[in-house]
């Protein structure tokens, strides 16, 4: 249906500039918050906590907390709520629109938990509101006094959610479903917690009456928690445009670790805010981010099978050891460049003497690939070729080689959801015959 793509289009496309608006807002007012200083004794005799000087623009701009409230109520006071709530109502609208509209392709992997439609979008809102629910717990129980075991209990409980996630629905679609979670938490501090308490304070203070200080630490502190999930949310994100990540075996571990070393990351940068460099938090969380890259990008094992190959040998010529060299370069998702094909019999691309004739590829190209790449799909879900990737003609599929090879044979996330049932001797096929090439 093309009214659908389009409207999925521009609901994407306002949830990315709600997005960057809040995450922007969020990322501002925390540095804001650390950056505050002592101000001058004639300023804290009008009761003001902390201020800071900033130019931007071309222009000088003075920014004042008050430890209390302004003398006098402003007309126009700015409140930042909108931000959160059109970018959780759009990614709930997206989430719908292409998971739940096509549950069938996006969500389910029979592979993993072959469920219907039905039980598949129950189990995603129950893992979305269920989760939400078991924050919300958390944080009005006596565990949210003891920050330290707060925090290890919401790492737990994302991790427990992310595994089940991976057990429940397509790789893809499990990691949606956890960013969708965060997304959750965060839009539902804004409109659980922080925007009641900023009502009471306003309030307050134009009753001229006391404030409670546990209304204002309790807003900053959820306004710190969404801090840190920021850089986790930004990932799952994107990372539908790398099957890398979703596709692994070990995809819950992935997920897990990113967004692990990625709030690290965002650590750094809060205490820099407040005067404290600690580079050694940065050192560690490259380090773990190029750790997990090496892991998940490190050739898997994959023997052939000499019995499902007819004709073919376990021994390598040197002349066929020679070409297994030959490389993969970068998909169209960004791919790492250059993965070489060993011949030590560890590699994702294996080879055989055997040769793999160009018809019998350009054969299993046409039953697997072209009712989606092609000029005019024939597919139920696809009606244009997905990233323009067309392979009607043998010279596109030479064109294409280093892809096929890669999202068949190495990451193996084509053909998608492996619905036209591309065995595994049919991706050793495709990967002997470009080693072969």
């Amino acid at each position: 249906m093309p009214w659908l793509d389009w409207f999925s289009l521009f609901v994407r496309w306002f949830h990315v500039i709600a997005g960057v608006a809040w995450i922007g807002a969020s990322f501002y007012f925390i540095w804001l918050d650390n950056n505050l200083r002592a101000p001058a004794q004639w300023k804290v005799d009008k009761g003001i906590k902390g201020d800071l000087w900033a130019i931007h623009g071309g222009g000088f701009y003075e920014v004042a907390k008050y430890a209390y409230g302004p003398e006098q109520m402003p007309t126009t006071l700015h409140w930042f709520k909108w931000e959160a709530y059109t970018t959780w109502l759009s990614g709930f609208a997206l989430l719908i629109i292409v998971y739940y509209f096509g549950a069938s392709a996006y969500l389910i992997d029979p592979r993993v938990n072959a469920i219907s439609p039905t039980a598949a979008i129950g189990l995603g809102l129950g893992l979305i509101f269920g989760g939400l629910a078991l924050y919300e717990l958390a944080c009005r129980s006596r565990l949210a006094n003891y920050p330290i075991a707060f925090g290890v209990c919401l790492v737990t409980l994302i991790c427990i959610v992310t595994f089940f996630a991976t057990q429940w629905f397509s790789g893809r679609g499990a990691y949606i479903h956890v960013g969708a979670l965060i997304g959750t938490i965060m839009a539902g501090n804004v409109f659980l917690n922080i925007m009641p308490n900023q009502r009471k304070m306003v309030a307050a203070v134009a009753a001229k009456k006391d404030i409670d200080p546990q209304w204002g630490a309790s807003a900053k502190l959820r306004s710190l928690h969404n801090n840190y999930f920021t850089l986790p949310l930004l990932f799952i994100m994107i990372s539908n445009h790398y099957p890398m990540t979703y596709q692994h075996q070990h995809n819950y571990l992935v997920l897990i670790a990113i967004m692990i070393a990625a709030a690290w990351i965002r650590h750094f940068f809060n205490l820099r805010h407040k005067g404290q460099t600690k580079p050694s938090i940065l050192i560690t969380g490259t380090i773990a981010m190029l750790a997990i890259t090496l892991w998940v990008s490190w050739p898997q094992a994959a023997a052939v099978n000499p019995a499902a190959s007819s004709g073919s040998s376990p021994a390598l010529s040197h002349e066929s050891a020679a070409k297994s060299k030959q490389t993969a370069s970068m998909d169209t998702n960004g791919a790492v460049l250059n993965q070489a094909a060993s011949n030590t019999g560890s590699d994702s691309l294996p080879t055989a003497t055997a040769a793999i004739s160009n018809e019998h590829i350009e054969g299993l190209i046409n039953k697997h690939c072209v009712s989606c790449h092609s000029r005019n799909p024939t597919d139920d879900i696809f009606n244009v070729a997905p990233v323009g990737v067309i392979l009607d003609t043998w010279q596109d599929i030479e064109r294409y080689a280093p892809q096929i090879v890669r999202r068949t044979s190495v990451t193996k996330d084509m053909p998608f959801m492996n619905k036209t049932g591309m065995t595994e001797k049919e991706r050793q096929d495709i990967a002997r015959w470009f080693a072969q090439r």
